[in-house]
């Protein structure tokens, strides 16, 4: 979803669905790495498997590009890593300011992916003081009241904020006055902005959090509660299977009260 001030993207355009775009990286990095390693030529299926979709996926997500391969060869991976680069606005400098530089915005400034993939560092911005004129990454930070200034002079588009929750709507609201159309956000909070500008968001805690509702749900299946409801208790949960009637159907739990944040709640919720 990154876009350019003066350059918006041709997947927009030439109407290349969304999903497709999202998978695009995907590919790239593979092909990346088979370039690396002087592959010629891949088949679908080896791709797909490589990119971690089915084949038929990205079968159709190529047709979008115009690239169907040679039955029985498979796609030249040089001529594909050109072709979705440009796809994707890689083939280009992109001037990136990082605002909000604690222990996050000075990784993603050492981070060295960036400059490989079409990505320039162009400054780091703090609203603290005492951080002005410090290198991180080589590049010194500057502050926040020369954000406009910081944009305008090198020409940005694309923002990353890694601040405080707090601070991050006033940090877009600045960014987007200035001209920056497309936000990376990895502050924990949703972003407001007008029509036109492209947030794509990271929040770490909701992916963990995601993992956690997927280990648990393993771990009731492993103990063969899958069927069943559970019941938390000071120690541990445990998986209790369900209660059937004369009938061998599924009889749901009556609900007990007791006491929650906001008053009266069943012991066990409905599913």
């Amino acid at each position: 979803m990154a876009t350019g001030r003066t350059h918006r993207p041709a997947t927009r355009s030439r109407g290349i669905p969304e999903a497709t775009v999202a998978r695009l990286p995907l590919y790239l990095r593979a092909l990346t790495a088979l370039s690396e390693r002087s592959v010629p030529t891949v088949s679908s299926e080896e791709l797909a498997a490589a990119a971690g979709v089915n084949s038929a996926k990205l079968r159709k997500d190529f047709s979008y590009l115009g690239s169907y391969g040679t039955r029985g060869v498979g796609y030249d991976v040089e001529y594909l890593v050109y072709q979705i680069s440009r796809e994707l606005g890689l083939t280009q400098d992109w001037p990136v300011v990082i605002v909000g530089i604690g222990n996050l915005g000075a990784a993603l400034a050492n981070y060295g992916g960036f400059a490989s993939r079409g990505f320039r560092v162009a400054a780091l911005i703090d609203a603290d003081p005492a951080m002005a004129g410090t290198p991180v990454a080589g590049i010194p930070v500057q502050h926040s009241d020369d954000l406009e200034t910081i944009i305008r002079d090198n020409g940005v588009s694309i923002g990353v904020i890694s601040t405080p929750a707090g601070a991050a709507q006033q940090v877009c609201d600045r960014l987007v006055a200035a001209g920056v159309t497309s936000i990376l956000n990895f502050a924990p909070t949703v972003l407001s902005v007008p029509d036109g500008v492209d947030v794509r968001k990271v929040d770490l805690s909701i992916e963990l959090q995601i993992l956690a509702f997927h280990e648990q749900r393993k771990s009731v299946e492993d103990t063969g509660g899958a069927a069943g409801h559970v019941v938390t208790g000071s120690a541990q949960d445990v998986a209790v299977p369900p209660v059937r009637d004369a009938d061998g159907e599924p009889v749901r739990p009556a609900a007990e009260g007791r006491k929650g944040p906001d008053g009266d709640m069943p012991a066990v919720m409905p599913a």
